[in-house]
């Protein structure tokens, strides 16, 4: 469904030199599939994001969806895509006009794609979506000025299942909410890919998401993948020491316990090799 291949970036720095932010990036996302991006800050994952979504051009490579030229989509396939790939960026305070009311926000991609003829029924569609997310009818008439980061957030996933989506691409998109509203989060995402078939790029830094939801998994140091496969080969059986130190930096209750888990895991992984 996606295929992103032999990305590149380069940005300017501060002082005028260039800086490789990608270096030949390729993954892949099938129908169906919930694929993870891991990496620390500054790896590269937003920028990665941003050329997926056609947001930002690349220096060199290609991205396509289902047999889009990203890049170069016009019209009647353009409009395809921005209508069957759908984002959800980190930061709720920026992704959201806040000129507009919940009700505007959520309508507006029914309205623009022609999903729903009247006021009413796009109404209708954003009080379900409310409703999936925890918030409810009353937030409607309301700006999104009103909530906290994490009512933003939900508002603005609301926003982009609103038009049913083949295709999410998830920008950190549970980092600013609390424990409790993630796990929320995470299983309406993990409905909605089962109801639907809908596949997801999960970008994020928290592995303990990513091995709950992912089933494939990336991983990007300073602009190259360092790693991929299965969430639970790479999670579990990591063979790159980045791989091994962003699981190793997760915090836990117990360390000493949880170090020797690893130990274990590692001694038999390599018994069997």
């Amino acid at each position: 469904m996606l295929e992103i291949a032999q990305l590149s970036k380069t940005y300017r720095g501060a002082d005028g030199a260039p800086v490789r932010v990608l270096d030949a990036v390729s993954l892949t996302v099938k129908g169906g599939q919930v694929v993870g991006l891991v990496g620390e800050s500054g790896s590269g994952k937003s920028t990665v994001i941003r050329c997926a979504l056609g947001l930002l051009r690349p220096d060199g490579g290609a991205v396509r969806y289902d047999g889009i030229d990203v890049h170069a989509a016009r019209g009647e396939s353009l409009m395809r895509f921005r209508r069957e790939v759908q984002p959800v960026f980190q930061d709720p305070y920026a992704s959201l006009n806040p000129r507009m009311t919940v009700e505007a926000l959520i309508g507006e991609g029914l309205r623009v794609h022609r999903l729903r003829s009247s006021r009413a029924e796009r109404r209708d569609r954003a009080v379900e979506l409310l409703e999936m997310v925890g918030l409810g009818a009353s937030a409607l008439e309301r700006y999104p000025r009103a909530f906290s980061g994490g009512q933003r957030q939900r508002i603005a996933i609301a926003r982009a299942l609103a038009i049913e989506p083949r295709l999410l691409i998830c920008d950190e998109p549970v980092s600013a909410l609390d424990v409790s509203v993630q796990a929320q989060v995470i299983n309406l995402l993990q409905d909605m890919q089962e109801r639907l078939g809908l596949a997801i790029l999960f970008v994020a830094h928290d592995l303990a998401v990513v091995r709950h939801i992912c089933s494939e998994v990336s991983v990007l140091e300073r602009g190259v993948i360092v790693e991929a496969g299965s969430a639970a080969e790479v999670l579990d059986r990591p063979r790159h020491p980045y791989t091994r130190s962003l699981i190793e930096a997760v915090p836990t209750a117990d360390p000493v316990t949880a170090r020797e888990h690893r130990r274990l895991r590692l001694e038999a992984a390599a018994s069997k090799a």
